[in-house]
């Protein structure tokens, strides 16, 4: 019998699988179809404490979350890197003062930081007359986070495996019935073959699914909590010259982000519009494209279309209902229900449910989740504070020290592969190209540095099985490579894997 079962591969479910089996818990989770496949792999790609936040006195949830950036820098600096954001001031939308005052407070809720305040910036100095319209004078600049979300969210997989978990991807909960002091779960892979499972506990960590999962267990006792808010991003080329990102405020109170992405675009985005279509196939809309490009056009002096969109992506927020009058509005802080059953009796095999939450906050969500269930499942201390992340182990966290011998190690890579690799892997890089020497030590090439070694490492270690896992959750290949070569890598998991592959709809 395990001590957990988890239901759910996003963020939320993994860092609690991780956190639980460094605590000495038995842990098996199952995931319906890839790591990451929803909402975690379709989020803004940001560790921040929420600026926006502030006007919806959220206070705490910023505080937590900017206490984390600076956790998860040190866990994992080669997939977490700071970004600086520049925030143009408009007349007619919020304030200069107001956003000097919130400026202020963000810079001194998170306690202890390594990343520079914010400050004024004259936008009529290069770069930025360059980029944005000549109506914006002035505005300010503060610091937060880039993260490779889907990465995290494989990485914290890989660390609860090695902690002793069991992980199950393609494998979906059917069943989920309740005895006196255990539950039993029927579980199905995708080859259709099932199996039982029992646990002492059960987390519902089934995103965008988890009033769904809290049904199947409870029946008539559960009660809907959930409102699906879809959010949606467009890739447009590569739109201004420098590192920074831009935060734009618009008319009906929304902001967008537009962010540096993959060296050769910008991601703008994102939206909030209430969702109750197919949680399976989520896509932008016409009307959410046009909203973000005009949004963006509002600021650029060069206008954004739809014809300049090379890519587009959208995922669910499961958020928790409070009855905010408004998308935006809804609480980004995760809440949990926990269900005990009729009975006051702490040997309830309890269910609990996990709603909202952010990246960010992820591995604090985990450490109170296992409190909530410290009463029903002995464990051990929490510990993930001061734990890095696989591959994460970097000297002092300074990526650009551990970067550069490897420049000497593999130095028949291409600047820009080594690069990629050191950020998606880290010190595991290591395991990833083994002993090579050459080109030809790592098997075929499929063409923008992708080699057959790598392939291999994403099937063995990251939980890979097809051509669309690797060309969009463990990274973004797919933008980079030709059709053919997406082709050539989605045949070569194909003709290794009993599982059929999707058709790439990015």
């Amino acid at each position: 019998m395990q001590d957990i079962l988890i239901i759910g591969g996003g963020i939320n479910g993994t860092g609690i699988a991780r956190d639980a089996a460094g605590r000495g818990l038995s842990v098996t989770l199952c995931e319906k179809d890839d790591l990451a496949q929803h909402t975690s792999s379709a989020s803004t790609k940001l560790v921040h404490g929420g600026l926006r936040y502030l006007e919806h006195y959220e206070f705490r949830l910023v505080r937590e979350a900017l206490a984390e950036r600076e956790v998860l820098l040190k866990a994992a600096p080669h997939i977490i890197w700071p970004l600086r954001f520049v925030l143009p001031h408009d007349r007619g939308l919020r304030p200069a003062w107001m956003l000097r005052a919130g400026l202020f407070l963000y810079d001194r809720l998170g306690g202890t930081r390594t990343l520079p305040a914010s400050h004024g910036v004259d936008l009529t100095d290069a770069p930025h007359r360059s980029i944005l319209q000549d109506r914006l004078r002035r505005g300010f600049e503060y610091s937060d986070c880039w993260v490779e979300d889907s990465r995290l969210t494989v990485l914290c997989a890989v660390d609860a495996r090695e902690r002793g978990a069991e992980v199950l991807t393609r494998t979906m909960c059917t069943a989920l019935e309740r005895q006196a002091d255990h539950w039993v779960a029927t579980l199905r892979s995708a080859d259709g073959a099932t199996r039982s499972v029992k646990a002492r506990a059960v987390v519902n960590a089934a995103g965008p699914w988890v009033d769904d999962v809290a049904r199947m267990g409870l029946g008539a006792r559960a009660r809907p909590h959930v409102r699906l808010v879809k959010g949606s991003h467009i890739i447009v080329p590569r739109w201004y010259d420098g590192p920074h990102c831009y935060i734009f405020q618009n008319g009906d109170g929304r902001i967008v982000f537009a962010i540096p992405y993959e060296r050769d675009y910008t991601l703008i985005g994102t939206t909030d519009q209430l969702f109750d279509g197919n949680r399976d196939d989520v896509r932008i809309s016409e009307q959410e494209r046009d909203y973000l490009c005009r949004a963006a056009s509002e600021y650029f002096r060069s206008h954004v279309t739809p014809g300049d969109v090379v890519s587009t992506y959208a995922g669910v927020r499961p958020l928790y209902e409070d009855n905010a009058k408004s998308n935006a509005a809804v609480t980004r802080d995760y809440v949990f229900e926990l269900d005990t059953g009729d009975t006051a009796d702490r040997h309830a095999a309890p269910l609990l449910s996990i709603y909202g939450g952010k990246i960010t906050t992820f591995r604090k969500l985990a450490e109170h989740g296992l409190d909530r269930l410290a009463k029903h499942l002995p464990m051990g201390p929490a510990w993930t504070r001061d734990a890095h992340l696989p591959g994460g182990d970097i000297a002092d966290a300074d990526f650009d020290g551990f970067l550069w011998p490897l420049g000497e190690r593999y130095s028949f890579l291409a600047p820009e592969t080594l690069l990629r690799l050191a950020r998606a892997y880290g010190t595991r890089i290591h395991e990833v190209l083994g002993g090579a020497r050459s080109h030809g030590d790592l098997g075929e090439h499929f063409g923008h540095g992708v080699f057959e070694a790598e392939l291999r490492y994403l099937m063995d270690e990251e939980f890979a099985d097809t051509g669309e896992d690797v060309l969009w959750r463990r990274s973004k290949l797919g933008l980079h490579l030709d059709d053919h070569a997406c082709a050539r890598i989605t045949k070569w998991y194909a003709a290794r894997s009993s599982h059929p592959a999707p058709a790439l709809a990015r």
